[in-house]
């Protein structure tokens, strides 16, 4: 290569020979356009990265599109938004996306561990929004009371189910007071981002649609139009992990080809959610790494008195009878890990459950007698990799002679079908991923098994005797300040999920990203949906 020809100008060459020479067949079948595949859990290609400059770009290419809602962090849910905000957004204290681990963010300092019920938060010295006013104890009084208000909606309180009021005692110190103790107050900070209230309550569909926030990172363009999010380094930005490059610009590639091809090319330093049979063909120009995650599939099943799989063995049946190792091989690439527990063994909380479910036909098909099951009706997400594993699930419930009515729907479609409809089906298969908002086994577990939505709505579940353990068992250790207080309360609900399956994890999967290790610096992949680039710089 000579000289004058700079590696992104041979890369994208390399790039376009290899599409024109066809390696791109299977891709169409591949990728996901939401949650991913995954890798091969290897990396390959340069580790280094250099000094980043000071005046660079860093260029990206993300899978998810924008969702129904904006940016606003009190009601969105959307991958590439919140990924967007984790850049431009703070709460008092902000979880690792890397790592799980949560710092000190707007917050001066982790509140410390306390049996209390009151504690006071000092704000981080010279925080200004990005319109360069000061952030006061008002704003973060504001932020928690918009989440906390039931006619606002937010998905966010349920999270903070303890805290009973939040006030402001001096202009730089906030006082929250819990309805009881707990040992995850400081975790439990980070799911509410602090917004500047002036500009909230002026205009908050414009704050939506763009919001000011503290992050080292401002956004200039939301990518509406221009299906491109672009940001700018703020430099008034007083925290511990500041801007590492000028800008940065997100091109929204949904398409798994193009998406490969912006890598391949150059055009892109990171893509998320590279697809199963591409690995080997990105590891020629780009590091490859697969991280696994909580993100699964999970089976939930319809409690209702009148349906066939209110019996527990009906739903145990159905846990026996799935040839999970065919299903990792042949439709996860073995890029997924079969469930031993509600968590991944990779989880710092991890617990193997009481009953630990593997393939037994003679077991599930005993179970399916004594249950009076002959026939069922799976309703099926249509998300790209889930389509590959729900034929397989289909075939070996119809090796055991279970007649399987088979629909597959996108995901929105799926849920409209059900709820509050428990004539509309037996079993629903479908992914999920809660721990983008948190890592704490409470918060994972209170997304599916406390709340109306998932209970009473989709499962029918609530008001039953593992129910109203589930929930004495969850009071129990979020109210908990030991922490192996907390761990044996978890314990048990693990335990209890695992031989009731009200809806329980057939996998949890790896989430695959490719990135130029050359230009990129100190990046790191990540377990959860989408990218982070806090605290990366980048040599272009």
């Amino acid at each position: 290569m000579s000289s004058n020809v700079s590696r992104r100008q041979f890369l994208r060459l390399t790039g376009v020979l290899a599409a024109a020479a066809g390696v791109s067949a299977g891709l169409a079948a591949c990728a996901p356009s939401d949650n991913g595949g995954s890798s091969s859990g290897q990396t390959s290609g340069a580790a280094g990265g250099g000094t980043p400059k000071e005046d660079g770009t860093i260029h990206a290419a993300i899978s998810y599109e924008l969702g129904t809602n904006g940016y606003d962090p009190m009601i969105t849910t959307s991958a590439l938004t919140i990924a967007a905000n984790w850049h431009t957004l703070e709460g008092l204290t902000e979880m690792d996306p890397a790592t799980g681990e949560i710092y000190a963010a707007l917050a001066s300092e982790l509140p410390a561990a306390s049996d209390g019920t009151t504690y006071d938060v000092k704000l981080r010295d010279g925080a200004v929004f990005h319109d360069g006013s000061p952030v006061t104890a008002d704003d973060v009084v504001f932020s928690f009371e918009r989440v906390l208000d039931p006619a606002n909606k937010s998905l966010y309180a349920s999270f903070i189910p303890f805290i009973e009021k939040v006030e402001a005692k001096d202009a730089n110190t906030v006082t929250f007071t819990l309805k009881h103790s707990t040992g995850l107050f400081a975790d439990r900070l980070a799911v509410v981002k602090i917004v500047p209230k002036a500009i909230v309550e002026a205009d908050a569909k414009a704050f939506d649609a763009v919001p000011t926030g503290t992050g080292p990172y401002k956004m200039t363009d939301n990518g509406g139009t221009s299906k491109s999010v672009k940001f700018e380094r703020f430099a008034d930005y007083t925290g511990n992990y500041p801007a590492r490059a000028a800008s940065m610009e997100w091109q929204i590639i949904p398409d798994a080809s193009t998406r490969i091809n912006s890598i391949q090319s150059g055009s892109a330093q990171a893509i998320d959610s590279v697809p199963y049979l591409n690995i080997d063909q990105l590891k020629a120009n780009s590091s490859v790494e697969s991280i696994q995650g909580f993100g699964l599939l999970f089976a939930m099943f319809n409690h209702d008195a009148s349906n066939k799989f209110s019996d527990v063995k009906a739903r145990q049946a159905f846990m026996y009878g799935i040839n999970m190792d065919n299903v990792l091989t042949t439709a996860m690439l073995d890029q997924a890990t079969a469930a031993t527990s509600f968590l991944q063994k990779e989880h710092p909380n991890y617990h193997e459950a009481s009953t630990v479910y593997t393939y037994d036909e003679s077991k599930a098909k005993s179970l399916f007698e004594e249950a009076g099951v002959t026939s069922l009706r799976m309703l099926c997400t249509d998300h790209d990799w889930v389509k590959k594993c729900t034929p397989l699930i289909q075939e070996s419930l119809t090796n055991l002679g279970i007649a399987v009515e088979f629909t597959e729907r996108k995901s929105s479609d799926v849920y409209n079908t059900i709820d509050g409809k428990p004539e509309s089906y037996d079993v629903v298969i479908a992914p999920g991923d809660p721990s983008v908002f948190g890592n704490d086994p409470d918060l994972l577990l209170r997304w599916w098994y406390a709340g109306d939505t998932w209970t009473d709505t989709r499962m029918h579940w609530k008001g039953s005797e593992s129910y109203n353990k589930i929930q004495e068992l969850l009071d129990a250790g979020i109210k908990a300040t030991d922490t192996s207080d907390a761990q044996d309360s978890w314990n048990q609900i693990f335990d209890l999920l695992s031989e009731e399956v009200p809806l329980y994890p057939l996998f949890h999967r790896k989430a695959p990203t490719a990135w130029n290790a050359d230009t990129l610096v100190d990046f790191k992949p990540i377990a959860l949906t989408g990218l982070s680039f806090v605290n990366v710089g980048t040599t272009e």
